[in-house]
């Protein structure tokens, strides 16, 4: 068996998850973890894939468990979007695959200690061109500008500003 190179991807799964009156996802607030990258930002449920998963679908429905409580299905996924990678050389060599489930109502939410909040954003406002804006970091010393959605808990960018952005079109 040979050592896998650096540079190989590691899989992740998101959903993207989808409810009526109005047309709304779940957003959820990282919690604060020292040595994650993506620490406190707003995403969507999901994470890597475990050797147990049999494919990415059954990593998003496992993960979003996990992590809100929510159980999802396979009848209830509506589709999967493209794969999407990290722009930003410093952070680790992942893909995710996300998956756009739709149900019927808002479920209970029960996050886990992973999740330091949750909620639901409207999609509506999120077409309007007023809801983008273009978001200033340091990378490593560097100043970058990243394309971001407003919303009311703060911006969402980097690859869930994404995966948003290939649902939204």
């Amino acid at each position: 068996m040979t050592a896998r190179p650096p540079d190989e991807l590691q899989w992740a799964a998101v959903a993207l998850i989808v409810v009526p009156d109005p047309d709304a996802f779940l957003l959820i607030r990282r919690a604060e973890r020292t040595g994650d990258p993506w620490s406190g930002h707003l995403a969507l449920p999901g994470g890597r894939r475990q050797q147990e998963d049999p494919d990415l679908l059954a990593t998003a429905i496992r993960e979003t468990r996990e992590e809100v409580g929510v159980v999802l299905e396979r009848l209830n996924l509506a589709t999967a979007l493209e794969d999407v990678v990290p722009r930003t050389p410093v952070l680790p060599p992942v893909a995710v695959r996300p998956f756009v489930f739709h149900l019927a109502e808002r479920p209970p939410i029960v996050p886990n200690p992973e999740v330091a909040g949750t909620a639901w954003i409207e999609l509506d406002p999120l077409r309007n061109p007023d809801a983008r804006e273009e978001l200033s970091l340091d990378v490593r010393g560097q100043r970058r500008i990243f394309p971001a959605y407003r919303t009311a808990i703060g911006p969402v960018w980097g690859l869930t500003e994404r995966i948003l952005t290939l649902l939204l079109r």
